[in-house]
């Protein structure tokens, strides 16, 4: 029998609705229930009664958009940022950062507390700490500045990508830049028209090491030499770097020194524009100083430290343990952390490359008598890595997640093998969006 293929038919999704906005979850969208299922509401507050359009119908939820607040929460603001609508890159201009931060750690601990089956875990509990955070305003060390330019209005862009697309939207000002680097945006925009070859620009990775701006200029064919020098002129104390390449950089001053930023305690780490550091500085700083307090290191400990990075962690450990040991999957990392240990004078690190999600034996770090262990993985958590930490046995095992969900997965492998989180807390590393740190101590009971 011949079968005929025939289309679904399209599900009419109802233009509006009116929905009372229960709690946030842990990406800071509203929740409340349509048609009989949750529905997840960008840009609202609990609390509040919004006109909103479903743009998204699945078997179990629906997604929608405010259009209009009819009954507005008190946490309310009026955005400071006149692009914040626009722009892609603060989602939470509408609630003033004390109160976003407060929702979002309820938002949070109701997730671990659903996810962990741990009735210990309310948000008010003692168990949890208070929050790290700092000035919401020009806190931002490192960004993406995008640059389009249009051909037919022969006009640039510059600025951050449009909410939902990928656009370039024109930004004049942007409040959460470090003053340091704020200038990169009226720069660009005033230079880039006088140059032979500015419509090659592509974006430019912008920097604040400790107070001096680097700005790399990544460039799909070669600018010319007025063009870096046009550069250089518009923003003389600032270091200009070219990138014609993905894995070339060029230092268009012969002196350029490499970026760098010191922790509190003193010691230096050197950074190229490609790799990870955390982009607020002040709640690096408090992050660090509360993972040494939590732990507290003694000279006999050897220490593991997983995700290492550039040795964010490692190095501020290593003058008060024995022996600090990195891990990390980025090559260039590996390098980086290396050096810096060497810069610093430690030589009782020692850094390595592996994927961590991969079984560990044979490895050269599985074989190590650790203390304690310190893991700050991206997004995607450290499925497997946990299934190896439990094998060692630490003592305590701190976690640092940029992402409750995973984190919550992880958490469970470790409940499940006599670890006891003895400590939680969050971190506003990224103040007027959804992103929300999290730090939690486990213990061997």
């Amino acid at each position: 029998m011949v079968s005929i293929y025939q289309t679904k038919k399209k599900t009419n999704l109802p233009q509006h609705a009116v929905l009372d906005v229960q709690r946030w979850d842990h990406e800071a969208q509203g929740i409340s229930t349509h048609q009989g299922k949750i529905c997840f509401i960008e840009a609202a507050l609990p609390g509040e009664q919004v006109q909103c359009r479903i743009i998204e119908q699945k078997k179990d939820y629906s997604r929608a958009v405010v259009q209009k607040v009819l009954q507005p929460a008190p946490a309310r603001v009026k955005p400071l940022c006149p692009s914040a609508a626009q722009c892609g890159g603060c989602q939470l201009q509408f609630v003033a950062p004390e109160s976003a931060l407060q929702l979002k750690q309820q938002a949070v601990a109701g997730l671990l507390a659903h996810q962990l089956k741990v009735s210990a875990l309310p948000w008010q509990a003692p168990l949890w700490q208070a929050p790290l955070s700092a000035n919401s305003s020009g806190y931002r060390r490192k960004a993406r500045i995008g640059v389009w330019y249009d051909k037919q209005s022969r006009q640039f862009q510059v600025g951050f990508r449009q909410a939902g697309g990928k656009e370039i939207l024109d930004i004049p000002h942007c409040m959460v830049l470090s003053p340091v680097i704020a200038p990169v945006l009226s720069v660009l925009r005033k230079t880039l028209p006088q140059l032979q070859h500015g419509s090659a620009i592509t974006h430019a990775e912008v920097l604040d090491a400790d107070g001096q701006a680097f700005v790399v200029i990544r460039h799909i064919k070669a600018l010319a030499d007025t063009d870096i020098a046009l550069l250089k002129a518009a923003w003389p104390e600032a270091w200009w770097i070219g990138e014609p390449q993905s894995d070339e950089f060029v230092a268009w001053q012969p002196d350029t020194p490499q970026p760098e930023y010191r922790l509190a305690s003193g010691q230096r780490l050197q950074f190229d524009a490609t790799d990870f550091i955390q982009v607020n500085a002040p709640v690096n700083q408090a992050m660090v100083a509360q993972a040494i307090a939590w732990l507290m290191p003694e000279k006999s400990d050897q220490v593991l430290d997983l995700y290492c990075g550039i040795g964010n962690f490692s190095l501020a450990f290593a003058p008060l343990v024995a022996q600090v040991t990195g891990v990390e999957g980025v090559a260039n990392m590996v390098q980086r952390a290396t050096a810096n240990a060497a810069l610093n004078g430690y030589s009782n690190c020692s850094f390595m490359q592996g994927d961590l999600h991969l079984p560990w034996q044979g490895q050269p770090w599985s074989r190590g008598n650790y203390h304690k262990v310190i893991l700050d993985p991206a997004r995607a958590g450290a499925a497997g890595a946990v299934d190896e930490i439990v094998k060692l046995k630490p003592a305590q095992i701190l976690y640092v997640s940029c992402n409750a969900a995973t984190f919550a997965r992880d958490a469970r492998v470790l409940l499940g093998n006599r670890y006891q989180i003895s400590k939680i807390g969050v971190m506003d590393m990224f103040p007027y969006t959804s992103h929300l740190e999290l730090m939690a101590l486990f213990e061997l009971s």
